[in-house]
């Protein structure tokens, strides 16, 4: 089975950084990258508004630690949205392809 997972980041160049450092190294499919979100959510005690940039990523069941893992090691924020959510159905080509192409870190299938 396959996961979406989502990530939000303070900006597009920490999104870019952190979409082909998942990719490249294989721990996610793809990602898509969209810019413009408008984030409230309490911090620290205080409600706050932040623009950021949401990352959805198609990572395998199997790799889903190691993307965790590596997007926690690379996030600039102390407490990271680092999420995944089942993909109960989908276009089962493309479901092969996240498999196919999202592996645990030092697994490769070319």
């Amino acid at each position: 089975m396959s996961l979406l997972a989502c990530v939000t980041v303070p900006d597009g160049a920490t999104a870019r950084t952190l979409a082909h450092l998942v990719v490249e190294r294989r721990l996610a499919a793809g990602v898509n990258i969209l810019p413009g979100a408008l984030s409230i959510y309490r911090w620290e005690g205080k409600v706050r508004k932040s623009r950021e940039c949401l990352l959805l990523a198609q990572v395998s069941r199997t790799a889903w630690e190691d993307f965790r893992a590596a997007v926690e090691a690379a996030h600039p924020y102390e407490v990271p949205c680092i999420v995944g959510m089942p993909l109960e159905k989908g276009n089962a080509p493309f479901l092969d392809w996240i498999a196919q192409n999202s592996l645990p870190a030092g697994q490769l299938n070319e």
